[in-house]
This record gives C-alpha cells, sequence and structure tokens, in this order.
C-alpha cells in the first residue's frame, strides 16, 4: 500500500487522502530521529501504513510512549486539517480549544523579495506541522510537540494595510483595507493593533499551538519582527456532553446567529468571489478579510448585575441562549412582541437585537474569536475578554455598519472595552506548489 497524505476538499470539516507522489517531503522519512508521523503510525495494525487522520473514528495509532506503557492517541489528537485548498485553513475550519495572534512588522530594508522569502518558509512549515510532521526550518525541530498529533492545526496568513507600501505594491493594496472608522467604545492601543503580516495559529491542544507559534516565529529570523501576540482559548472538544455553541467569559452563548457553511450564500458573505468584483485585485479571490479586537470585558461590573438584568442586556436567556420571546437557541427572535406591561420583551437597546442581520440590512460576518486571560490588573480586576475575529467578503458590508449601530446604543457596551484593533486582507488558499500570497508577491 502507498503512503497516504492529506487532499483539501473545499467543503469545510472534510479531509480526503491520496497517494503521496515520490520525493515529496510528505513521502521522504527524515534522515536523522523518529518522525512525528512514525510516533502516529498503527503499529499493531495489519498492512496499515499511516493514519486516517480527521474521522470520527477512534485513534489510529499511539503516542510516544514511556517504557512502561502505551497510550492510544486520542481522535482529538489525530484530526488534521489540509493546508491547501480554495480557501485558507481557520476560517470556516469549526472553533479551536488554544490559539495564538501574532502580527509582525517587516524589519527596515525588507522588501518584496524579502517577504516572498518568508511566506514560503511560513507556508512550508505550517504545511508540515498541520500534516504532524516535523517543523523543518530554522535549523530543527524543538520537539515541543514530539508525541502529539497534529490536533486539527490550523494556520492562517493575512496582509495588514502597510504591508503593501513597504514592499512597493501599492497598487495592489484592496479598496477593502482602508482604515475602519473610529468607534465611541474604542479605547485603542496603536502598540497592540494593526501590523503588516498577520498570523492566526488555532488548535486543540495547547502545546501544539505553542509548537507552531515557535516555529512561525523562529522562521521570521531577521525579516520581520513581532510587533504583537495575544493567546486565547474556548472550550476543549468533548468538555460538553453534546455539541453547543461556545460560551464567552460573562457566560454568554456567543455565536448564534453565525452563518453557517451549509446555507447557500455563506461564501458570498464569508469570501470574495472568483474572479473578484470590480475594484478587488485578482489575487485576492478566495480570500476573505479579518477583522481583529481585543475586546476587554468589565467582569467585576458584569457579575454585579442580576441574572435578569444580564438577559435583559443581551437579549437571550443565559441558560440556553434561546431569545427571550421564547423557543430555543435557534429560534428566531420576534423582535416586537411585548409584555404584559406593554414594554418590549426584547429591550430596544438588547445586544441581541442591534446586532441582528435583519436589523442592519443583511449584514453578516463569520465571528469566530478566542476568549483571553492575561492576569489581573493593578486595581485587582481581571484583564480578560474576547479576542474578537470576524470573517467577510467586505468589512465595509459586514463589520463597520453592524459596529457602527451598536456604537449607538448597544446595552452591552457598558460592561466592555474595545483595547486593540486590526484589520487584514487573507488571501485564498495556495494550490499545490504554492505559498500563500504568491499570486500577490509574483505578480
Amino acid at each position: 500500500m502507498s503512503k497516504t497524505r492529506q487532499e483539501h476538499d473545499d467543503r469545510p470539516g472534510v479531509r480526503t487522502t491520496r497517494p503521496a507522489e515520490e520525493g515529496t517531503d510528505s513521502a521522504r522519512a527524515p534522515s536523522t530521529g523518529i518522525s512525528r508521523r512514525r510516533l502516529l503510525g498503527t503499529a499493531g495494525v495489519a498492512g496499515a501504513t499511516g493514519l486516517a487522520l480527521g474521522t470520527a473514528g477512534g485513534a489510529a495509532g499511539y503516542a510516544a510512549a514511556r517504557p512502561e506503557e502505551a497510550t492510544a492517541l486520542t481522535t482529538v489528537g489525530t484530526n488534521a486539517v489540509p493546508f491547501h485548498g480554495t480557501h485558507q485553513p481557520g476560517i470556516s475550519t469549526p472553533a479551536h480549544a488554544r490559539g495564538h495572534l501574532i502580527a509582525f512588522d517587516l524589519a527596515p530594508g525588507a522588501r518584496r523579495k524579502e517577504a516572498a522569502a518568508l511566506l514560503r518558509r511560513w507556508s512550508a512549515t505550517a504545511r508540515a506541522l498541520m500534516a504532524g510532521e516535523p517543523a523543518t526550518g530554522g535549523g530543527h525541530d524543538t520537539g515541543v510537540a514530539l508525541d502529539a498529533g497534529p490536533s486539527s492545526l490550523t494556520v492562517t496568513f493575512g496582509f495588514g494595510r502597510t504591508f503593501f507600501d513597504r514592499t512597493g505594491l501599492g497598487e495592489q493594496r484592496p479598496a477593502a483595507l482602508d482604515p475602519l472608522p473610529p468607534f465611541s467604545s474604542d479605547h485603542l492601543d496603536p502598540g497592540r493593533s494593526d501590523g503588516d503580516l498577520w498570523v492566526q495559529i488555532g488548535s486543540d491542544d495547547a502545546l501544539v499551538a505553542f509548537h507552531a507559534l515557535r516555529a512561525l516565529q523562529k522562521e521570521a529570523g531577521t525579516t520581520a519582527r513581532v510587533r504583537w501576540q495575544m493567546n486565547g482559548f474556548n472550550r476543549s472538544p468533548g468538555a460538553a456532553a453534546h455539541p453547543i455553541t461556545s460560551r464567552n467569559l460573562m457566560g454568554q452563548i456567543d455565536g448564534t446567529k453565525n452563518p453557517k457553511p451549509s446555507e447557500p450564500d455563506f461564501a458570498r458573505k464569508i469570501f470574495v468571489p472568483t474572479p473578484p468584483a470590480a475594484g478587488t485585485p485578482a489575487w485576492m479571490a478566495g480570500g476573505s478579510y479579518a477583522v481583529v479586537r481585543r475586546i476587554r470585558m468589565l467582569l467585576d461590573d458584569w457579575e454585579k448585575l442580576s441574572l435578569h438584568k444580564q438577559e435583559l442586556v443581551i437579549g437571550r436567556r443565559k441558560s440556553d441562549g434561546a431569545p427571550l420571546t421564547g423557543g430555543t437557541e435557534t429560534t428566531e427572535p420576534d423582535l416586537d412582541k411585548r409584555g404584559p406591561d406593554g414594554n418590549l420583551v426584547i429591550p430596544s437597546n438588547a445586544h441581541a437585537r442591534i446586532s441582528a442581520p435583519e436589523a442592519n440590512a443583511g449584514a453578516a460576518m463569520l465571528r469566530r474569536p478566542f476568549s483571553f486571560h492575561d492576569g489581573i490588573g493593578a486595581d485587582g480586576t481581571p484583564d480578560a475578554g474576547l479576542l474578537f475575529i470576524c470573517w467577510q467578503a467586505d468589512p465595509l458590508r459586514g463589520f463597520v455598519p453592524v459596529q457602527r449601530k451598536l456604537d449607538r446604543g448597544d446595552a452591552l457596551s457598558a460592561f466592555i472595552r474595545h483595547e486593540a484593533s486590526g484589520l487584514f486582507a487573507v488571501p485564498g488558499g495556495a494550490a499545490e506548489g504554492e505559498y500563500v500570497g504568491q499570486r500577490l508577491l509574483e505578480s
């Protein structure tokens, strides 16, 4: 039987395998040491030659074990997301348990040639790590995740507005990268905002995520330096008895009205079409735009509210995310319903009412956030909240109109503070043999 490697299926969450060509990285074994792929091998299974990654069945192999025991690698560990495809991974991929967001600025003197070489190195490293293979760049693999599977690792790359002038590609900058307008709730720290390059790392294992972070930072070398980094988390897969929309640190279910990949207009809302509309450069075909906001939650103030008042602020029940007008989480809220007192059941300034697509001319975005907790401040309050990440085909039609409306009267605004912001153009996925951004950098 031949060895196998991952092949991208455009449908989110679908993983397939196909024979690996002789001489490719996935068909070669490292010349020294034991590879992670061997460590994940199906020892004891007759005729097996590799992992069937991403299946819903039991573990296919074994982690590196102590001499006295052999522990089966769990299904969570074996899951793999393809690197190559029409779209970059980490957009419509299911939410991860652990995430890192990093922005880089090109070093003085680094231009288009150096940026292309960096994206080539980063893409090679991301492809290997997402397949459960060692990171071969930067000298050697650190071994941090040596005994782990790929754990649904995804790495996503984007370009900030300033990247284009620094690489002499100003004419290729999309109009959608124009700066976001100011909002009254902004308390932005410039040092933790924007950046030439942006990387999103997600995994269901913290060590796998850190391993990718460290590998990519090392690969940056002298070409780019870290501008800011943020770390986030979500609920671990399997922690709930049944699938449920994630909760944020306020305890609220977050993401109920997200567009679903199964919806016929999902791609139109989230991804730049192929070919792009007039005014959008061809290299953005299949890409998307990411708005990134660090939103501090004033948890001490929030937790002083009674459960009833919290639910009025949001417009949904805390227990199950259902609208206050009744039903389940997925029930459409009755925005016109009034109670016995004649007042709207869902208040006029409730977050769910103001942010609803039907209240914003259909404006839609795919929210894929992480929670964060960066310790306790000098005043004794938790530095915690949401690393808000939303994806859309055009931020001027997605994030901006909704945030403007929230800015004018959202009841939740009293309990949050926007502390950092960034907008990034995320190109389409790399085809086999390509690196991410190649169609821009070699145009």
